[in-house]
């Protein structure tokens, strides 16, 4: 009953904390045929995205850092668990005094989605950039704007993070920001698109029957360049839903392209291994992120 109740004004907290949300577009958005859709949500989970968006959660001024992460929840590229791996993470990284800004991106399946496995690295792109845009009004520092995702949500910020390819944008002042984050942080993520290692679920909902060719692009180890940020990385041995090859794979590319880089593999933690209640070791996580965050120089000790 005490867990409940903790959850449960836990809840109350990031509905109160949370400020309104931003959306990333205009009237006209990239890669749409113009459909009017609403957003359908159910157990905590959305299962369509009317207006693509980020939710901002900032800390007080005599609290800001001045760093700020992008989080991208997981749900396999079908559904977007938002409280799980959204709001309770952002809530976490306001305590270390960072700016934090829930995505709610399209999904593939949407009927107003044209291009279907772009769209949401469209909306994560736009996302960082409208972060630099906002920067001088948030008091935030462009020079320190990461990501984090879970699951399928680790998969897109990996894309964010070392994909070079250029993707369709609006060409508006937006536009003209980077969209590269300075730091990742990916909790078992799903990497590759090819193999034995592939979640088979984000592999059909992103790219579908039509997109195969795509595997390769989105096989985000052979998409590290030089040019890819800083990244920390977790996973658990006895995950039964994303193999832990998938960030083996992803660190040993980091590290061809000598790429700062942490990983952390925890023999328990299931998948999409939460910020609060893991068992045994797995526990630890939450700190040794917030000191590797010191490391780099993104908050201070």
């Amino acid at each position: 009953m005490k867990k409940l109740l903790t959850m449960l004004l836990s809840f109350v907290f990031f509905q109160a904390s949370a400020q309104e949300p931003i959306p990333l577009y205009g009237s006209v958005k990239p890669n749409s045929k113009g459909q009017k859709l609403s957003d359908s949500i159910a157990n905590e989970r959305v299962y369509q995205v009317g207006e693509p968006r980020i939710i901002p959660f900032l800390v007080s001024k005599e609290e800001n850092s001045g760093s700020s992460v992008l989080i991208i929840p997981g749900g396999g590229y079908s559904r977007l668990a938002y409280i799980v791996s959204g709001t309770q993470l952002a809530k976490w990284f306001n305590t270390m005094g960072i700016n934090a800004f829930v995505l709610i991106h399209r999904l593939p399946h949407s009927p107003d989605v044209i291009n279907r496995s772009l769209a949401p690295l469209q909306d994560a792109q736009r996302a960082i950039r409208l972060i630099r845009a906002k920067a001088a009004d948030w008091h935030l520092d462009p020079s320190r704007v990461g990501v984090m995702g879970s699951s399928a949500g680790g998969h897109l910020a990996a894309s964010l993070a070392s994909i070079e390819q250029p993707i369709q944008a609006l060409g508006d002042g937006i536009d003209q920001f980077s969209s590269k984050p300075n730091f990742s942080i990916l909790v078992s993520p799903v990497i590759t698109m090819e193999g034995e290692f592939a979640h088979r679920g984000s592999v059909e909902n992103l790219l579908g029957d039509e997109e195969p060719f795509k595997k390769e692009l989105f096989s985000l180890q052979k998409q590290v360049t030089e040019k890819t940020a800083p990244t920390f990385l977790v996973h658990a041995q006895n995950d039964k839903t994303v193999p832990v090859q998938n960030s083996l794979l992803y660190y040993e590319a980091l590290q061809a392209h000598h790429i700062p880089a942490s990983l952390h593999i925890f023999p328990q933690g299931g998948h999409a291994i939460a910020v609060v209640n893991n068992p045994g070791s797995t526990a630890i996580w939450p700190r040794i992120c917030e000191v590797w965050l010191q490391e780099i120089q993104m908050i201070k000790p």
